[in-house]
């Protein structure tokens, strides 16, 4: 691939922002296409968590059966739509296959590299350009109903000390002490002083006025309808405005990336894992620091600007139905942690599609029988947090072909 060569990259959520960062700083010019609105999609409703300790793929073992019985209970995060889907229910299959320790060890390994090296790139980042996002660096509070869970989290947070991303237990008379917001019925809490958080949708605006003005050019609104393929590359993308064509073509569409992938014959098993959240004005009452609601599985994020529940995860498809019971949980759930009243004023209710793996590792790379395409899709949950390791790899591998951190358990190559 040239050094002078023109990039389109197909998505314009936090990854492909991303993307279009580290390229424009190595003099390349950039055109985003995308079927919405720049982070219109899982970028904008999410909860801002730069969970840089979240290191531990979703398929742990012990998973499956931990969801099975909570699912039977009612109080399961997770929800599938019956239907009948043959792609789901492979993609199932293979995430039940991966939940076992060997595949978690090496999982953790690949993520806490690239988490690392994010960190990195988000320090300078702040550093070096006036983001206006609520961005601040309070760690997170994961909050515990269930002694027993909070007992054997002590586990888990000494696989996390292996990498240097532990945490210290907090008791219910400390917690009281740092966030009196919290109940007082909470059996214990983990306080991780790695994790940050901002406020997504605002870091996507800021973010994009400052690629615009270093020369970025975005089409939005643009839905793609194909591809031109000469051999084995890419000549051209064809879109409801028309054709552009570039020297090189990044996928970072998310959720969507695996409903474009018959064409170019792609390997990506990613599967819309549906999220939601709620976001109001600023309670009276509220948390400082982010908290995790351990049995909810479900996030509350405080910003000076508001303050947002999200979670769940539902497979259902590629659709944008506010389902309100699901709305309802979140509430629900915050109700049961936390002393913050629920009935401020409602901002936006909101749900979006997240891009899963069954191996939950993203899909970072070359397409090795395509010799002009790059994959930067499969972000799970973790999208904002890998963005700028994603970014930065991604341009690397662009303009010298060698990225500073090892791709290999990224690869598409792996499916």
């Amino acid at each position: 691939m040239k050094s002078n060569q023109d990039i389109i990259i197909v998505g314009g959520g936090i990854i492909g922002l991303a993307c279009a960062h580290y390229l424009l700083k190595q003099n390349k010019s950039v055109r985003i296409i995308e079927q919405d609105k720049i982070g219109s999609g899982a970028s904008h409703g999410n909860c801002g968590l730069l969970h840089f300790s979240g290191i531990i793929p979703l398929c742990a073992p012990g998973v499956v059966s931990h969801e099975f019985f909570r699912v039977i209970r009612g109080t399961s995060p997770l929800y599938i739509k019956p239907q009948f889907d043959i792609k789901l229910f492979h993609w199932l299959y293979k995430f039940a296959g991966y939940c076992n320790a060997k595949h978690m060890n090496a999982a953790a390994k690949a993520k806490n590299q690239i988490l690392s090296y994010s960190l990195e790139l988000f320090e300078t980042l702040f550093s070096s350009i006036d983001l206006n996002c609520d961005f601040e660096k309070k760690g997170l509070l994961t909050l515990f109903k269930n002694q027993s869970y909070f007992d054997k989290y002590a586990k888990t947070n000494a696989f996390l000390e292996k990498f240097n991303m532990g945490g210290r237990p907090l008791t219910p008379s400390q917690i009281q002490d740092i966030e009196p917001a919290i109940k007082d019925d909470i059996a214990g809490a983990w306080l991780n002083p790695h994790d940050w958080h901002l406020r997504p949708e605002k870091l996507i605006e800021a973010w994009k006025k400052k690629l615009i003005q270093k020369g970025l050019i975005i089409e939005e609104k643009t839905k793609l309808i194909d591809f031109n393929i000469q051999k084995k590359k890419i000549a051209g993308v064809n879109t409801i405005k028309g054709r552009f064509k570039a020297d090189a073509y990044i996928i970072a569409s998310g959720a969507w990336a695996a409903k474009i992938k018959e064409q170019l014959n792609l390997k990506c098993p990613v599967q819309p894992g549906k999220g939601y959240s709620i976001t109001m004005e600023q309670p009276d009452i509220a948390p400082t620091i982010p908290c995790l609601l351990y049995e909810r599985n479900m996030v509350a994020t405080p910003w000076t600007s508001g303050f947002r529940l999200g979670g769940t995860m539902e497979f259902s498809g590629y659709n944008d139905t506010l389902n309100k019971k699901r709305l309802a949980k979140l509430i629900f759930g915050a109700k049961e942690y936390l002393n913050t009243t629920m009935d401020q004023p409602i901002v936006e209710e909101w749900t979006g599609l997240r891009p899963m793996t069954f191996d939950d590792l993203p899909i970072i790379g070359p397409v090795s029988h395509m010799d002009n395409l790059i994959l930067a899709t499969g972000h799970g949950m973790l999208g904002i947090t890998m963005a700028t390791g994603t970014g930065k790899a991604v341009c690397d591998l662009l303009t010298n072909g060698k990225p500073s951190i090892d791709l290999t358990a990224f690869s598409p190559d792996r499916f």
